[in-house]
């Protein structure tokens, strides 16, 4: 098996499976109990907190959701109807992850205005336009820090600093394919949502980090838990095995970062020598997702092509709704051809040269066969 497809979920690190293992085992109790086996639990839940705080280098809040789609949704539809007295002006991207335009499609039925901020031939925010779209009305700006399907990387900080002119509006940053990549500044982000899966860790636990001052109107009521905005019986041994999977991508975040710079590298090299081939990813994506397009191939029938062949990548982001074509690369390229034929490859640190090169020969041969087709 080749697994090009790390941005839809990655494979857990045996370290972070031992953790969520003993603490099965060890700690039994509900964290909301109020007896030791309680207690024990609660306090495992602080240790694991205090330890993610350390590692993203914030003394912010974090309220722990069931993954990124959870995090987006608690921080979009919760800021905006606890705030929509301010104003019910929301301004976000062409290139957001499914799980912030579903909130805010939501938002929209509600009365609530979306606008959209123009990016340059790059994908990258324009700063004089989104000033020219905001409004005494604009409680929330919503920009991801990473597309998903690209690999896009928007300037966040720099986008914080200029909305801090803005003290009504609050500023979402979904980091679900920063995290463990890239090292972000969370100083001038009111919320920024992650997940486990991304980095290593379990499926079924997310994090929305969130400035100490903001309010919500909770997703989930009823019953106390770690936050008076998401109630629920702790996930404690996720909690720890989140801690856990943090801590080691943390630590070897610029080793990794350069050894997927590399092999990004020889693969594009590799694939531009195809006439057909488009490189969607630019100069200001992550290493970690190459998308390409194939002209006059289906994105889906190479795909499954790779597939029969052991070899996995995807068409769009995972979460995105069946459709003919990507929206991120239509919203980039402007080419619908290019949307209707693009495939993301997305690696990691665990991708070998021996992978690549076997994938090189594969798509050689799927290519081949199915030019001749045409």
């Amino acid at each position: 098996m080749i697994y090009l497809d790390y941005s839809a979920t990655t494979p857990v690190d045996n370290e972070v499976l031992t953790t969520f293992n003993k603490v099965c085992n060890e700690f039994v109790g509900n964290a909301n109990s109020m007896h030791s086996l309680g207690i024990n639990a609660n306090n495992l839940i602080n240790m694991s907190t205090k330890q993610i705080m350390n590692l993203l280098n914030t003394s912010k809040n974090i309220i722990y959701t069931s993954g990124s789609s959870e995090s987006n949704n608690l921080a979009i539809k919760g800021i905006a109807l606890e705030y929509q007295n301010r104003g019910k002006h929301i301004i976000t991207t062409k290139f957001e992850h499914s799980s912030v335009y579903g909130p805010l499609n939501y938002l929209e039925s509600l009365g609530f205005q979306i606008s959209y901020v123009k990016t340059n031939e790059y994908g990258i925010v324009d700063l004089n336009n989104l000033e020219e779209l905001m409004t005494n009305e604009t409680i929330l700006v919503c920009i991801n820090a990473i597309n998903s399907e690209i690999g896009i990387r928007q300037p966040v900080e720099e986008i914080g600093k200029f909305l801090k002119k803005y003290p009504k509006c609050f500023y979402h940053v979904d980091l679900t394919q920063a995290i463990g990549k890239i090292k972000i500044n969370l100083e001038s982000i009111d919320t920024a949502s992650f997940s486990a899966h991304k980095i290593y860790g379990l499926k079924g636990i997310g994090g929305l980090i969130v400035n100490n001052n903001i309010k919500f109107v909770p997703l989930i009521n009823g019953g106390k838990s770690t936050s008076e905005f998401r109630s629920g019986t702790p996930a404690h041994p996720l909690i720890a095995s989140f801690a856990k999977a943090l801590r080691l991508i943390t630590n070897n975040i610029e080793t990794n970062y350069s050894y997927v710079q590399e092999i990004n590298s020889y693969l594009k090299k590799e694939l531009k020598k195809y006439n057909d081939v488009y490189i969607n990813s630019n100069d200001y994506c992550i290493p970690h997702i190459l998308n390409i397009s194939i002209i006059g191939i289906k994105s889906e029938t190479f795909m499954r092509a790779l597939s029969n062949n052991n070899i996995f990548v995807s068409t769009k982001s995972a979460c995105n709704n069946e459709s003919s074509m990507s929206e991120s690369v239509y919203a980039l390229t402007n080419d619908t051809e290019k949307a209707k034929t693009s495939i993301r490859i997305s690696l990691s640190h665990l991708t070998t040269y021996d992978e690549i090169n076997k994938f090189l020969i594969i798509f050689n041969s799927i290519y081949n066969e199915l030019k001749n087709l045409n």
